[in-house]
């Protein structure tokens, strides 16, 4: 009743059961927990190269580090986030009195087009203007409840945002000074054959500093050069605007697009042309050009999935996790491959050792 076999299996539960529990436990930190390893791992070059300036003073080069992080990340994006929250506030305000009608906007782009436009518009039934205008109006209804109702959630979570926002500083601090220690310890702790662990955490440090560096920075690189075009043109919501530009700035070639035009559209068929012209230029010459030139610079060539990978991994996890989905989906993506070639590569190694080798008998 007691063999080794036994003893063996019940341990083996007992740590599945510890190692859950301890997941559940950490579960309402969850997102400060990623965003603290995330950070961590971008800015641990930055720490070991504090660290050789000031040996044997690993607490102040870990606080240094955390205060750069502080002041470059994170307070310009709490900045942003408070002020989003103002400008969605205003904006559902101005959507409910009326005094933006998209409606409205819809109406004037359709007058101002020539007949032949119209022609084309009315064979795919397209310029029923009543139709139109409930559906514009009824999207702006829902859109801005929802926009509301998220606003709402954020004030009501502000004590929960807080705790996590020094919890995830906390494990930030300790994760760039004790960071090398922990990951010799977890590579000696999986039950896994020393290169593919190697291997497999490489990836997974790899690809998070990557979707950080890659995605999120030029994302807001984005989003800020168009929220800054959208505020010189006087277009309403430009903080608004130039936040969607950067979550849609994941869809390769057309996502700032998607926001960005639909104005450009509007200035040129209101007689506006200067401000279309310059929007269009802008968008397309500045805008257009950052992920080319960004992103191979921030990511490198060695580092990138396949552009549909990335998208696809990226939009499942932003639906399954939120935000954190930025991170998650496209680790998870990376994950996914490097097992699956790490597999493949075992077998072609079994097959090249011999045991794929024909049968020689006469």
């Amino acid at each position: 009743m007691n063999s080794p076999q036994l003893q063996r299996g019940v341990f083996l539960a007992l740590l599945a059961a510890v190692t859950l529990a301890f997941g559940w436990i950490l579960m309402p930190f969850f997102g400060a927990v990623l965003w603290g390893v995330a950070l961590a791992i971008l800015f641990t070059p930055l720490y070991k190269r504090l660290g050789r300036s000031m040996p044997r003073r690993r607490n102040l080069a870990a606080l240094a580090t955390l205060g750069i992080c502080l002041v470059i990340v994170i307070l310009p994006m709490s900045l942003v986030g408070v002020s989003l929250v103002q400008e969605i506030a205003l904006f559902t305000q101005k959507i409910r009195s009326g005094q933006l009608n998209y409606a409205a906007y819809f109406q004037q782009v359709l007058e101002a087009l020539p007949r032949w436009a119209i022609n084309l518009l009315n064979r795919f039934n397209l310029v029923d203007v009543a139709a139109w205008q409930e559906r514009i109006s009824a999207g702006a209804a829902q859109g801005s409840q929802i926009i509301a109702s998220r606003a709402l959630t954020i004030g009501q979570n502000t004590f929960d945002f807080l705790v996590g926002f020094f919890v995830m500083l906390y494990l930030l601090y300790f994760l760039l000074r004790d960071g090398a220690a922990l990951s010799k310890t977890v590579r000696e702790a999986l039950p896994l054959a020393r290169p593919h662990t190697h291997y497999l955490l490489n990836k997974f440090t790899t690809v998070i500093r990557a979707t950080v560096k890659g995605n999120v920075v030029v994302a807001m690189v984005q989003g800020g050069l168009g929220g800054l075009a959208f505020w010189v043109l006087g277009v309403q919501g430009a903080l608004l605007w130039g936040v969607m530009m950067a979550f849609l700035s994941l869809l390769p070639a057309i996502g700032a697009a998607l926001v960005w035009g639909p104005v450009a559209i509007y200035f040129l068929a209101t007689g506006a042309v200067w401000k279309g012209v310059a929007l269009i230029a802008f968008c397309v010459l500045v805008i257009g050009l950052i992920d080319n030139i960004l992103r191979p610079i921030l990511v490198g060539k060695e580092t990138q999935m396949p552009d549909y990978i990335v998208l696809m991994s990226t939009i499942g996890g932003i639906a399954l996790f939120g935000i954190n989905g930025f991170v998650i989906g496209p680790v998870i993506a990376a994950l996914f491959m490097a097992a699956w070639s790490l597999f493949v590569e075992s077998g072609d190694l079994d097959d090249a050792s011999g045991n794929g080798t024909p049968d020689q008998t006469p």
